[in-house]
Parts: C-alpha cells; structure tokens; sequence
C-alpha cells in the first residue's frame, strides 16, 4: 500500500481531489530540530579541520559559520598552547645553588621537578645523566635538572653521590641517595623511570618493577648452577 504522506505525482492528484487529505506543514519544531542537526553537521566539519585548512575553506562559509568558526580556531590556539606550556621541557637543564629557589621551590603549580645532585669524575653520576637525559625526552612535562652537589648543598658529602630528589610544587616528595639505592653500573634507564613512576612524578608504561626481571633472572642462573641434592649425596658416599 502506498504511503499518503509520500511526497508523489499521484498523491498530489488525490489531495487536489479531497481523497486524501492536505499534508500536513512540518512545526516550528521539527524544523529547528532539522537546523540544529545541520548545524552539528556543520561543526562537525571544523571538528575535522586543521587550522590551516579552515583559512583555506573560510569563504565556503557563510557568516554564521565564520562567527562559529572563529570560536572554535580560538580553542584549537588555546588548546595548542596549553599542550605547548606542559610539555616545554624535554632535556635536562644544569643549574647552580643561585638558581634553586627559581627551578625548584618557585617552578609553578602542578609542575614536577627532578633534580640529580653530581660531581665530575663518578661514573655513576655520569651514567644517570645519560639516563635521565632520555627520560627528559621521554616526559617533556617534566622538569630534569642536575647540579654540582656542593653549588647546591656545602660541604655535601660524596659518599651521598648520585643522588635524586624529586619536587612536587616545591615540596620533596621522593629522595634517592647513594650508589646503593641505585644498584652500581648495571643501572638501566627503565629503572630509574620505575622510581620515578613510584614516586608520582611520571606515568610510565613499564608494566613491571625491571629489577624484578633482573632478581628472577639472578634466582633462576643460581638455581641452575646449584648442585642437586641427589648429586651431593651421591659425592659423599664415595
């Protein structure tokens, strides 16, 4: 059966009749309801946009989609620039006790701060250099800073060395001092990274403790290269 409401030739001639009765007007309604699914349509095209590509097609729109379009490239700039302002770090800064107060105890609000106290001459200081020289690229929202220990602390003993202290808003909220806690040379950039994820300073995709492995794959060689039991028994029969 075909559908009276249909826009059709026939339909028409059967209204023109009285058969069927006139259609029916669409309300106010329904038609801002269709303007506003045009209008989502139409965001929806900024929403795919570059800014580039939005000064490429800006004469395409009329000047309700300009006004629209303006709004919507003023958030896109301020939103480029928020992600700018978090990550503007990316490498580790040397800096002097002079500077202290600025970096750390004044580096803003909500800011991470991981400061490496060294000394010339200490392979390990040198090796988490290198290490955190990765990680500053890795977490370029947070602040990697590294100091002579004694231009941050007088008379700062080297038996301390390396050390980490890492700073939320000023505040100490983690330390790690001396080569003990570190593990000596075999030290990996993971590990490091796990520490700091610990102490809240980053989010890491690690998905467990790298020493862990280190310690299990230690348990397992020694395991291995144990005599067995049997074996020892056997020995001391002869």
């Amino acid at each position: 059966m075909q559908d009276p409401n249909a826009d059709t030739e026939w339909n028409d001639i059967l209204r023109r009749k009285g058969i069927l009765p006139p259609k029916e007007k669409p309300s106010e309604e329904a038609e801002d309801e269709g303007s506003q699914i045009t209008q989502q349509s139409v965001v929806k095209t900024y929403d795919d946009m570059t800014l580039d590509e939005l000064e490429e097609n800006e004469d395409e729109f009329g000047e309700e989609d300009e006004r629209a379009i303006e709004m919507y490239r003023l958030q896109r700039i301020a939103e480029m620039q928020a992600s700018q302002l978090k990550n503007k770090f990316g490498d580790v800064m040397e800096i002097s006790g002079q500077d202290y107060i600025q970096e750390v105890t004044k580096a803003g609000e909500g800011l991470w701060v991981v400061l490496h106290l060294y000394k010339q001459g200490i392979p390990l200081c040198a090796l988490i250099n290198q290490h955190l020289s990765g990680l500053a690229r890795k977490f370029p929202a947070v602040k990697f800073i590294k100091a002579i220990s004694t231009t941050c602390i007088p008379n700062y003993p080297d038996r301390n060395l390396p050390t980490i202290f890492v700073y939320l808003e000023g505040a100490i909220r983690a330390q790690f001092i001396g080569p003990l806690v570190f593990g000596g040379m075999n030290l990996t950039k993971d590990e490091i990274e796990w520490k700091l994820a610990e102490a809240g300073a980053i989010k890491t995709d690690l998905e467990e403790n790298p020493k862990k492995q280190i310690q299990d794959q230690l348990m397992t060689a020694i395991r291995c290269s144990a005599p067995t039991r049997r074996g020892s028994d056997s020995e001391d029969d002869e």
